[in-house]
């Protein structure tokens, strides 16, 4: 194929996948990200009222609303409402705590059928791995800024 007869066909190609590709939405896109995400923060600012309502303070209340948001996080995963809700969100719904609950939940239940060791253990960390490392050493790199300041 010549190089002159290679462009046509790319063109032609590229103007073929953008007439069956439909148009984004922009501007509904980040509308409905903004809401969805800003409904789970408030949803774990209400989780924070009442655990400190509770008569929890300092880091046992933030921990406690943790664990309160990754375990709705899991157990709407598993249930098979946070797939939904990632649909209509999209990144509004992965940037909270409840996203990284989702991100390690979804690969253990894919994975089930391989055992537990090679299926849930091994795969439940291949999203959520890259995360957890470079929080981590960016963690450590912190730490060592403040350590030789």
């Amino acid at each position: 194929m010549t190089g002159k007869t290679r462009d046509n066909y790319n063109e032609n190609y590229l103007a073929y996948v953008k007439t069956q590709d439909p148009p984004t939405k922009h501007f509904k896109n980040c509308l409905s990200a903004f809401g969805v995400g800003g409904l789970i923060c408030c949803i774990g600012q209400f989780i924070r009222f009442m655990l400190e309502y509770a008569g929890l303070s300092g880091d046992e209340l933030a921990g406690c609303t943790s664990i309160v948001l990754i375990f709705i996080g899991c157990l709407l995963t598993g249930l098979g409402v946070y797939d939904r809700i990632g649909r209509h969100a999209g990144a509004g719904s992965i940037v909270p705590i409840t996203g990284f609950a989702n991100s390690v939940a979804s690969p253990a239940i894919e994975f089930k059928t391989e055992g537990w060791i090679y299926g849930m253990a091994a795969k439940m960390f291949t999203v959520a791995g890259a995360i957890i490392v470079f929080g981590v050493f960016s963690g450590v790199l912190v730490g060592l800024v403040y350590l030789f300041i």
